[in-house]
């Protein structure tokens, strides 16, 4: 199992976001030197906590100053911009990056960004796969192209003048494309079913309970036995909220308890958001679970991962024992409330965490 970062990120309010966007930077660039196999960013325009407001951008400030790590979009908001736009400017990416790009994709599903952008109303899935099949077919057309959805045409067939080099829109270093991954929120989502069809990669969100990550896996299989492909558990990246310290009760506070914790704060701003949106049955163990019984606390308690070594090992363990097999773990990054504290995290999981936690698979593969 590899080891891999996605952080949406979330950071206090009342933070410089100068430095948050750099300490954004920092984060990625430790784990690129600790080894972790990639790294992921979210975007948003409206939301003053997560701050990213272009992933791509974000990620191309990182292209000089790291070696190994493969940078990924989490996501690309296909409603937000024109398919064209984001056609070319990922398959650049792509070159700049010589394969080292992974293109996460959703519909963009923040209410106050569609506000912004005026399209507060209008039907965004249907945007987000009329928006992936345009950037498909311009990756894999020549000009002049003649695409016609209900959101977009596209065209350059009256200014197309190929003696000089105008008409057509880059296409990407890995062929066709790059890998193309998609977050996955929801319980039994239909979503992950296509998917496997298409043969794009899910990551399962990870403010999900054990149970529902499950649900991923049987869906995502389903979707690749429908399009004719093989489901490889390598594909599937599946993301957690830890922390891990030398020192057991020092994590407990830092992952939990502590008023200041950030995880603490990332699962208030995300519990509020999503109970706004009357989306907050993501938490539930049932859909019938008491709104009352629901509270920050119990969130805490079933969706961090926290202690020492030997703890979060053990606790990685039995939540792959409910998921089954996944090839990364993606470490949710938090917002270094204490950047002694948030760098000794991500050495630990590197150096001691996974390590561990392989050698316990291997072993139990080896037993059976």
């Amino acid at each position: 199992m590899k080891i891999g970062f996605f952080t949406m990120p979330v950071h206090r309010l009342d933070r410089d976001y100068t430095e948050v966007l750099q300490e954004d930077r920092e984060a990625i660039i430790l784990a690129d030197k600790l080894g972790y196999s990639e790294a992921y960013v979210g975007e948003h325009v409206t939301d003053a906590a997560e701050s990213i407001t272009n992933s791509m951008l974000f990620q191309a400030s990182l292209i000089a100053e790291t070696k190994q790590i493969k940078l990924g979009t989490g996501t690309t908001n296909l409603s937000h911009t024109h398919p064209v736009l984001v056609a070319a400017q990922a398959a650049m990416m792509d070159h700049l990056l010589k394969g080292r790009f992974l293109f996460g994709i959703s519909p963009g599903a923040l209410e106050s960004d569609a506000e912004a952008l005026g399209i507060r109303g209008i039907d965004r899935n249907e945007m987000f796969a009329e928006s992936i099949g345009h950037i498909l077919d311009i990756w894999q057309g020549e000009p002049p192209y003649d695409l016609e959805g209900k959101h977009w045409k596209i065209s350059t067939r009256e200014t197309l003048f190929p003696e000089i080099g105008l008409g057509p829109i880059a296409k990407p270093y890995q062929k066709p494309h790059p890998p193309i991954v998609g977050t996955v929120v929801a319980p039994f989502s239909k979503g992950v079913i296509e998917m496997g069809k298409k043969g794009f990669l899910p990551i399962s969100a990870n403010f999900l309970l054990d149970k529902w990550v499950k649900t991923h896996w049987t869906n995502y299989a389903q979707g690749c036995e429908e399009g004719g492909r093989p489901a490889r558990a390598e594909d599937w990246r599946v993301a957690r909220s830890i922390y891990v310290h030398d020192d057991h009760q020092t994590a407990v506070d830092y992952g939990k308890t502590n008023e200041r914790s950030p995880y603490r704060f990332y699962y208030r701003q995300l519990f509020t958001k999503l109970k706004k949106a009357n989306r907050h049955e993501v938490f539930k163990p049932e859909r019938d679970f008491p709104d009352e019984k629901l509270t920050l606390d119990y969130i805490l308690d079933e969706l961090v991962i926290c202690g020492d070594v030997n703890s979060v090992v053990d606790q990685l363990l039995a939540f792959r024992e409910v998921t089954g097999d996944f090839g990364t773990l993606l470490y949710a990054g938090k917002d270094w409330e204490d950047k002694t504290l948030g760098i000794r995290s991500m050495e630990l999981m590197a150096e001691k965490v996974m390590p561990a936690v392989n050698a316990a698979i291997g072993q139990s593969e080896a037993a059976e």
